[in-house]
């Protein structure tokens, strides 16, 4: 079953995500922060359905898909191409990954888009977390770094949180003097200190595998290790 929710209105967030803000008539929307709802459109007479998270928090009518365009992307160019005042179809949010303990420490690792339902899950963390939490977020340079002004302002604003950001590709980026290389480089630093924490991690397939292995490396345990549990069929594919 699906729902019609109106474009309210089109962001362009970096060169290639756009930000979409979606508006439900009469309907609240509910969910754990970090859940994701899916789009359905018909393409060439065939049905389509792809799942993106939801970046804003719960509790009103309207939610927020940021969306990196991929030039052989259906549903990604099917989205760049939707302008205001345009309905869509999607589905109720869902899904796998969400903060499970708001007293327990948290690291949370991404890289790319995978910072969607991360940024959420750390808004809620900042509002209702009772321990230290630490954010690494890796992109390839500055200027696709999605939801940065946000992040600064939430790290300023708890000193229980942190946000780091790696930059894969220095070359491009000569002015940046912080973080280099890739996301899990820097894992044992981002989880040293913390309290027993859960880690939360999102981003492409082969990362994320590589970090669940990571932090298995590091004594952390499979039931605190939380995705949204594709990655490894992605990543052997």
């Amino acid at each position: 079953m699906t729902l019609t929710v109106t474009v309210a209105d089109v962001h362009r967030m970096t060169p290639d995500v756009t930000q979409f803000r979606l508006v439900a008539e009469d309907h609240t929307f509910e969910y754990e922060p970090g859940q994701h709802t899916a789009i359905h459109f018909e393409d060439d007479g065939e049905e389509v359905e792809r799942p993106y998270t939801a970046a804003t928090l719960p509790g009103t009518n309207q939610l927020v898909l940021a969306i990196k365009r991929y030039d052989d992307g259906t549903a990604s160019v099917y989205m760049h191409d939707r302008e205001p005042g345009d309905e869509i179809e999607i589905e109720e949010v869902s899904g796998n990954l969400h903060v499970r303990d708001l007293d327990r420490d948290a690291a949370f690792l991404a890289t790319g888009t995978g910072i969607t339902p991360i940024y959420p899950m750390l808004r809620q963390y900042a509002r209702e977390g009772g321990g230290t939490a630490r954010l690494v977020f890796g992109e390839r340079d500055q200027e696709h770094l999605i939801f940065r002004e946000s992040l600064d302002q939430i790290r300023a604003e708890h000193p229980n949180l942190s946000v780091e950001y790696v930059l894969s590709d220095r070359e491009d980026d000569r002015a940046w003097n912080g973080r280099t290389g890739h996301v899990q480089e820097h894992l044992p630093e981002a989880i040293e200190g913390l309290d027993d924490p859960a880690c939360y991690v999102c981003g492409v397939p082969e990362m994320v595998v590589e970090t669940e292995e990571l932090l298995d490396d590091e004594g952390i345990d499979d039931d605190a290790i939380y995705t949204e549990g594709w990655e490894r069929d992605a990543a052997e594919d």
